[in-house]
Order: structure tokens, then C-alpha cells, then sequence
């Protein structure tokens, strides 16, 4: 789906209520659309976790106007079938991404307060 309106009406048609009941989750979820406005967005929150997250934000069940209790974890797993068609795990997301040179360089802490008591001992003796 494109929009989380149509997430939202989607939502409705398979618990009740209206659009607005559902639309702060469906946002949520699509809100990394603001870093990157490709389907690469859906890799933060698409995922198994992501729909466990959207729980701790926003509880474990929602009432909607008609009163009906629904569970947000529904909400959430309804949300990434219609986008992906199933659920995948973080670590499927993971896999897809290609490991270039720069994710892999860091500089060892031991290295990095060597560095600094010098540069602190150099300053020191000027």
C-alpha cells in the first residue's frame, strides 16, 4: 500500500471503526519515510521487532470508537503483509544489505585514550 490511509480504511474493514482509530500506528509505522523516501525505509520498522515496538508505544491493545479492544500487535502484523506479504525478521532485512569497507572501521577505545593521553601530555609539556 501506498499511504497509511489506506492501511487505516484497510484496518476498518477488518475490525470496525474509523480511520482514525488506526491511523497514529500506521504512521508510525511509515514515519522513517522522512529519511528515505524509497521501500528501503521499511527496513526500521517492518520487521517482527518493529511490530513488538509499535506495542511498547502504543500498548498492548487499543479501544477503538466503537469500543472493541484490538491488539496492536494485529495492527502492526496487518500493516507489514500489506506492504511485504509477510513478516520478516530483522535479521532478513540484515542479510540484504551489503557490507561495505567503512561499516567495519573502528577504532579500538584502547587506541583512541592512547591518542588522547598524548596529545594531553604534549600540551602539558608546552
Amino acid at each position: 500500500m501506498s499511504h497509511c490511509y489506506h492501511h487505516a480504511l484497510s484496518s476498518v474493514k477488518l475490525w470496525g471503526g474509523t480511520t482514525e482509530d488506526y491511523i497514529a500506528i500506521h504512521n508510525w509505522f511509515d514515519e522513517s519515510k522522512k529519511l528515505i523516501a524509497d521501500f528501503r525505509h521499511r527496513a526500521l520498522r517492518h520487521h517482527a521487532e518493529g511490530i513488538f515496538m509499535a506495542e511498547t508505544i502504543f500498548g498492548v491493545t487499543i479501544t477503538i470508537s466503537t469500543g472493541r479492544v484490538i491488539p496492536v500487535r494485529w495492527i502492526g502484523e496487518q500493516h507489514v503483509r500489506e506492504d511485504l506479504g509477510f513478516i520478516p525478521s530483522f535479521a532478513d532485512w540484515v542479510k540484504a544489505i551489503r557490507p561495505l569497507p567503512w561499516m567495519g572501521r573502528a577504532q579500538r577505545l584502547e587506541d583512541a585514550l592512547e591518542l588522547k593521553n598524548a596529545e594531553a601530555a604534549i600540551a602539558g609539556a608546552a
